[in-house]
């Protein structure tokens, strides 16, 4: 209902098919734009009408895109947790302490040392197996603890690196229910979040190689002492697969088929079967209840997904192609590291700071927590998540739910936009305000529209002059804000 010159929407125009048509079928149609009685623009061309299954070709999975759960979610929670959070070490804010075993192969390392003094030559990666316990976790905290922080969805680390499956998979005894826990991690999590916090959505991270899976070794070598090069077991699993089709998609097939994700976080790449193991991730929803849509980032080694992951960073602009960017509340590193002290993770206003700008520039933002081997987790993350879950409270409607501003993501360093399509405009001021609220830009208002600020109760006087949208900010407007002051434009008619 706002659109102006040169500002564009996006909409997705689903076609109900007739009975007895074929979903898939492709029939010359037509497109009409009409607004304020009047035909604005129309385009002829193939339409396809339904949905078909998905076919393991790029030209089929091409057609499938981000949900628009995903679209709206706009905040998850990562969780890396493995048997990497035993050692949970790594030179702060310069290595992934989830890296650890990968890190001690390597003489120049500082983990090399530091494995070496701590525990000596003799004692492998794998004996850190019985110490990840999870001996004090408790799913149904987690899960609420996320709903507290305003996240709309929470990914769990099903697999990483180092090959040990937090599932109860067939394929191997190198998991958390053979040993280390002797629980199904996932299935638990789910099971509690499908319970405690129904409205949250539930994606699982998945390693597409392992460093040092004797099938297919990753870096190069099945595992070994990194002191002796001597071979040393990669316990529980049992050698002689065929990596992708006897043991990669198989493990990825028990997780669609047992576990029903709706996000697949797949990582690295390499060597695949993803064409096969999305199409049927993609298919398989038929059989849930509706609406169920799931997505796929681009790490599964093919072309084609449904979002991009920038790695502790973002894009400095807004990017059309729906994209989602991750990264730790520590300085550096998904998993937990023991060594970083609580000054050197990110501050609320930080965490508060990055959603507002990942989010008015088409992102998500996935941030990351590392819980230790006991399941417990830091009371610092703790703080942060609830902190950021407050500010949510108050401001949450300019951020689920909205999309970018065309026009622009941000003016200078401390504005930011985003739209909530036919209802509001939203003006996020990282820097706390002055007397007025500047903005030098076309902001779409009209005489008769309110603006207020979230979380002060009282209207806002406001006027345009030479192009520019001014607000007038009273002291206690200012003094009611924190982290970020969010203007919101509520359009009338």
């Amino acid at each position: 209902t706002r659109l102006a010159p040169g500002e564009q929407a996006r909409v997705r125009v689903g076609i109900r098919n007739r009975a007895g048509t074929a979903p898939g079928t492709v029939q010359d149609g037509k497109v009409v734009a009409t607004g304020r009685g009047h035909q604005a623009a129309a385009s002829t061309r193939k339409l396809t009408l339904g949905v078909p299954d998905y076919q393991p070709t790029d030209a089929s999975l091409s057609g499938h895109q981000a949900p628009y759960w995903f679209h709206s979610a706009k905040f998850g929670i990562f969780i890396h947790w493995g048997v990497y959070s035993v050692p949970a070490w790594a030179p702060v804010g310069k290595q992934y302490a989830e890296w650890y075993w990968d890190q001690m192969q390597d003489p120049n390392n500082p983990t090399y040392a530091h494995h070496k003094a701590t525990y000596g030559e003799d004692f492998a990666y794998d004996d850190f197996i019985p110490m990840f316990t999870a001996k004090k976790w408790d799913p149904r905290a987690w899960v609420e603890l996320f709903r507290d922080a305003g996240a709309q969805y929470h990914v769990l680390t099903s697999k990483h690196h180092e090959g040990f499956a937090l599932w109860d998979t067939k394929l191997s005894d190198r998991n958390s229910v053979k040993m280390g826990p002797k629980r199904d991690i996932i299935k638990e999590l789910f099971d509690a979040s499908r319970r405690y916090t129904p409205e949250l959505h539930r994606g699982l991270y998945f390693s597409m190689p392992e460093w040092f899976n004797p099938d297919n070794p990753w870096m190069g070598h099945a595992p070994r002492n990194p002191y002796t090069l001597e071979p040393v077991p990669y316990t529980g699993y049992t050698s002689g697969k065929d990596y992708v089709k006897g043991f990669q998609a198989p493990q990825m097939l028990e997780l669609i088929h047992d576990y029903d994700p709706q996000l697949l976080w797949c990582d690295i790449g390499g060597v695949n079967d993803s064409h096969d193991v999305l199409a049927e991730f993609f298919n398989h929803g038929k059989n849930r209840p509706k609406p169920y849509e799931v997505a796929v980032n681009n790490r599964s080694g093919i072309g084609f997904h449904d979002f991009t992951t920038p790695e502790y960073t973002t894009y400095d602009n807004t990017v059309v192609a729906k994209w989602e960017s991750s990264r730790g509340l520590d300085p550096y590193s998904y998993g937990y590291n023991a060594e970083t002290p609580d000054d050197r993770y990110m501050t609320t206003e930080e965490v508060v700071h990055s959603l507002v700008d990942i989010v008015s520039k088409n992102g998500n933002f996935l941030l990351d927590i590392g819980p230790r081997a006991d399941g417990t987790i830091p009371e610092i993350m703790q703080t942060r998540l609830r902190e950021t879950g407050r500010w949510l409270k108050t401001n949450g409607e300019a951020v689920y739910d909205t999309t970018y501003w065309s026009r622009m993501a941000q003016l200078g360093e401390d504005l930011r936009f985003t739209v909530r399509p036919n209802k509001a405009f939203y003006i996020h001021s990282l820097a706390e305000p002055g007397a007025t609220l500047t903005v030098e830009a076309a902001v779409p208002v009209r005489a008769g529209d309110k603006v207020m600020m979230l979380g002060y109760d009282r209207p806002l006087n406001w006027r345009t002059t030479g192009g520019s949208f001014v607000v007038d900010v009273p002291a206690a407007a200012r003094a009611a804000g924190e982290h970020v002051w969010v203007f919101k434009v509520e359009w009338k008619g």
